[in-house]
């Protein structure tokens, strides 16, 4: 019998986690299938409850539940714990064990492009379980600074996992100061709303190059406005792969080795 895997989010008709994880079961002789579980936030405690009876081998998590859902775990690892965000579920027994492998996805993402950190200024753009992650990543390379664009700046100042940041809000987004690196860490520009982008043309020249989480589409208008302004422009197509990559090790006990990140990443590029 097939061990079940999964994403459990709110909107996920536009992902593509299954073909990567399908691609890792067949590459590697895994017996498993990875089905899609989209619930609305109210459902949430219920759906982690319903997880306990059918024990899944292992649960990701995305959009916009990654924070939420640490009050339904058991244990959570200290990468996890120091991030504050989780996007991986194992199930081991009567445990649910939470993990984020978003940060190692943000990891590969930035060597594969070889975006520059240390001693460098970012701005990201939003304060979800992403976000948090991304802060993290970026101190713990050397950034010099971060600048944080959210909807709720006094939110975000009763919150120390951005204790280290600059806060601005949306509506103060004209005085953004130029900064190597901008990284949407928002859906806004996510199939299907594709004619959105976080920040306006005018604002993009002030960076050096620009990450976008979002991989549906392959190039959000965020990225457009950053290719015509002549940045480096990045998806978050290969951190999708790397954090996925990453799960299957936790939940398999397992080293995946690079090649195959590669090839997986390859063969995805193409199909989306």
């Amino acid at each position: 019998m097939s061990d079940l895997y999964g994403l459990l989010g709110e909107k996920l008709s536009h992902s593509v986690s299954p073909q990567i994880h399908s691609k890792v079961f067949n590459k590697l002789n895994i017996n498993g299938y990875y089905n899609l579980f989209e619930f609305e936030s109210k459902d949430l405690k219920a759906v982690i409850e319903g997880f306990k009876v059918i024990k899944p081998r292992g649960i990701n998590v995305t959009i916009p539940y990654k924070i939420e859902v640490i009050e339904f775990v058991d244990e959570i690892s200290q990468k996890a714990k120091e991030i504050g965000a989780v996007n991986t579920l194992k199930f081991e027994g009567n445990k649910i064990i939470g993990y984020n492998t978003d940060y190692f996805g943000i990891s590969m993402l930035f060597d594969r492009y070889s975006i520059e950190v240390k001693n460098k200024k970012a701005t990201i753009i939003g304060n979800g379980g992403v976000a948090v992650t991304t802060v993290r990543y970026l101190l713990n390379k050397g950034i010099s600074q971060i600048t944080v664009v959210t909807r709720n700046v006094s939110k975000l100042r009763n919150n120390s996992k951005f204790n280290e940041c600059n806060l601005l809000s949306f509506d103060e987004i004209e005085k953004l100061k130029d900064s190597d690196i901008v990284i949407n860490c928002t859906p806004i520009g996510m199939y299907p709303n594709l004619n959105n982008s976080p920040i306006e043309k005018k604002y993009i020249s002030k960076f050096g190059s620009a990450v976008d989480i979002i991989y549906n589409p392959k190039k959000t208008l965020f990225l457009k406005y950053a290719e015509e302004e002549g940045l480096k422009a990045v998806n978050g197509l290969y951190m999708l792969v790397g954090q996925g990559i990453a799960s299957q090790e936790i939940w398999n006990n397992i080293k995946i080795p690079k090649i195959i990140i590669d090839e997986i990443y390859d063969e995805i590029e193409k199909e989306v």
